[in-house]
């Protein structure tokens, strides 16, 4: 599987997003670029669930040195791998050890159910809650410290999307090292 040619937003208000671990998953799946597959990264070991399909956007950079991460609102979890054309409603800002992390929450263009959802104040509070709280805890149990800043709506996503992509094309073959790769 070959990310390399899929771009970070086919048109504008629109992004590829990358499944790496389906809604309702204790397992943590990563993308291994040098060989092309999922790779089970780890178990969460705790009962602490995805809220939502989450991934990435392909051929971006965040600030932490990885893909801009993803979550995207399903009625039904999708699988490892999946490629999703999303409308971004929402960034999560979040620190993970005292570097950004904000995450984009989405929804898939292709359910007529969410062609309406525009923005993150259309989502109930408590499912964002629930969002932020999984954050808190997951990355407590690596004993990493998380400070969750909030949630901004989508007029944000376009610039912090500009910041992430990089005006000349770099390899972004190597999104992991892997053991399964020698």
């Amino acid at each position: 599987m070959d990310l390399s040619l899929i771009p970070p937003s086919p048109m504008k208000g629109i992004v590829n997003l990358v499944v790496e671990i389906p809604a309702g998953s204790r397992n943590k799946y990563e993308y291994c670029s040098q060989a092309g597959i999922m790779e089970l990264d780890r178990i969460l070991h705790s009962s602490v669930r995805y809220p939502f399909d989450y991934g990435f956007v392909p051929n971006t950079l965040a600030d932490d040195g990885s893909p801009l991460d993803a979550m995207v609102i399903m009625d039904e979890p999708t699988f490892a791998g999946c490629l999703i054309k999303a409308r971004p409603i929402g960034v999560l800002d979040m620190h993970d050890c005292g570097k950004y992390d904000g995450k984009l929450l989405c929804v898939p263009i292709s359910n007529p159910r969410q062609e309406n959802i525009i923005s993150i104040n259309q989502i109930a509070p408590n499912q964002l809650e629930d969002v932020a709280e999984f954050f808190r805890t997951s990355k407590g149990l690596d004993g990493r410290t998380v400070q969750i800043d909030g949630w901004r709506d989508f007029e944000v996503v376009e610039e912090l999307l500009r910041k992430c992509t990089p005006k000349k094309k770099k390899s972004f073959k190597v999104l992991k090292k892997s053991s399964i790769v020698k």
